[in-house]
């Protein structure tokens, strides 16, 4: 499993809506997800800067990149982009991080 990070904007007073809308993650995103390879994805919050933390693992031969293309993914973006800072595509604007430090 390869772990991947990266950091994501919420717009500021979104804080309960972006959560209560993760809590209904609709069945059909998250089958995709796992389909592409993600397992263990998990988003922590930064109530001081309003910064969104993403971990994620992705199995050797994962197609996380594809899922840009799936329209399940694409409603998903349009549904949270008056949450968060996206793209014009509705994506939103991500940035990687590099990981430093590892404890098996």
């Amino acid at each position: 499993m390869l772990p991947i990070a990266f950091t994501m904007q919420l717009k500021p007073g979104n804080e309960a809506e972006y959560k209560r809308r993760h809590d209904e993650i609709w069945p059909e995103l998250a089958a995709a997800l796992r389909e592409a390879g993600i397992s263990d994805y998990a988003i922590f919050l930064d109530h001081r800067t309003g910064t969104l933390f993403a971990v994620q693992k992705r199995t050797d031969g994962h197609t996380a990149d594809q899922l840009p293309d799936l329209p399940v993914v694409q409603r998903w973006w349009a549904y949270m982009a008056d949450l968060m800072e996206t793209n014009p595509d509705h994506s939103p604007i991500t940035a990687p991080l590099e990981p430093v430090f590892y404890l098996p």
